[in-house]
């Protein structure tokens, strides 16, 4: 009964890293921006670093079960 909430907060926050990751390496591979108006250098690290937190998180509420 306890696990369906958390198989669901798992997968959204693997969905979602997965996501931003994909998403990230896809506008630096083009050299477009990441965010508007920010160093891209430090816009592409801030989105590696929360996309690398959320797989992180995801797995670890993944394991949990």
């Amino acid at each position: 009964m306890e696990n369906g909430p958390m198989i669901f907060a798992g997968m959204v926050f693997v969905l979602f890293g997965g996501a931003l990751l994909v998403w990230t390496a896809v506008r630096v591979g083009h050299r477009e921006p990441v965010a508007q108006d920010v160093s891209p250098v430090a816009s592409a690290a801030l989105a590696l670093v929360a996309s690398c937190a959320a797989l992180a998180v995801g797995v670890w509420c993944l394991a949990r079960l």
